[in-house]
């Protein structure tokens, strides 16, 4: 999973699943592009941990879901690193809302950054990406555009429309060496929620099986390095025939 000399841009990587992407990247031997949106305090700490791993990287900001500002930032993203191999399309929305308490206003606003904004950038790290050799574009989605939820319909319309997106662009960008894959992670720790980290030892007090073990078969729920290790995965040569695939990262917890 080696991507030395390489170089990614991460979308929304001041916090979650992205910060943990990016820093994986970077421990692996990549340049980073740390972007944000509005949190420029969490993008300095994910370009200090890079940093202090001896890696190297660059803060870049903008909305994803407004043309201008893709094509800024992922020309900044080039102009800083000397090019780009990997994109990793990570910012993303979750309102939480109903189906019914969902308006057009926030219907839109899910919309365009989840799916609209991955789009805009894919469109904009394409001539980039064409300069390599073995370019990579790596969606986060979820396992919800598989499965239905009970919190945010219009959030897993989102995320099943990238799935579409990314099956159609492998078959559009083949020809270009460009491969292009999603990620499903389930439930991550990204420190919003109490998420209890593991099962107890063995020999421990036993659980109910209508407890913890009932959602995370494997005592624990996805950590962000989960996610950024699959991605450095797919990023690397390794990967150089996968192209067009929906990978579930859930610890089997779809399967309950």
């Amino acid at each position: 999973m080696d991507v030395t000399g390489k170089t990614a841009l991460v979308t929304g990587a001041g916090t979650g699943i992205g910060q943990g992407v990016a820093i994986e990247l970077a421990r692996r031997g990549a340049k980073v592009a740390v972007h944000y949106n509005s949190s420029r305090e969490g993008a300095e700490n994910t370009r200090r941990q890079i940093e202090a791993l001896g890696g190297e990287a660059h803060i870049v900001q903008g909305n994803i879901a407004n043309q201008e500002e893709v094509q800024r930032f992922v020309s900044e993203t080039a102009d800083a690193l000397g090019g780009l191999d990997i994109l990793v399309n990570n910012a993303a929305l979750q309102l939480n809302l109903s189906l019914l308490q969902h308006d057009e206003t926030s219907f839109d606003k899910i919309m365009h950054t989840n799916l609209k904004g991955y789009w805009l950038c894919m469109q904009a790290a394409l001539p980039h990406l064409k300069k390599r050799s073995a370019g990579r574009v790596i969606n986060i989605s979820s396992v919800h555009a598989k499965r239905p939820t009970d919190f945010d319909p219009v959030y897993s319309m989102s995320k099943g429309g990238i799935r579409m997106l990314t099956r159609e662009a492998a078959i559009e960008l083949g020809q270009h060496g460009i491969t292009v894959n999603a990620i499903e992670p389930g439930a991550v720790d990204v420190g919003k929620q109490q998420v209890r980290p593991e099962l107890p030892p063995a020999g421990g007090e036993p659980m109910e099986r209508s407890d913890f073990r009932m959602h995370f078969p494997l005592g624990r729920a996805g950590k962000p390095q989960d996610v950024g290790h699959l991605v450095c995965f797919i990023a690397s040569d390794a990967s150089a025939f996968l192209s067009g695939a929906a990978i579930r990262l859930d610890g089997a917890s779809m399967l309950l």
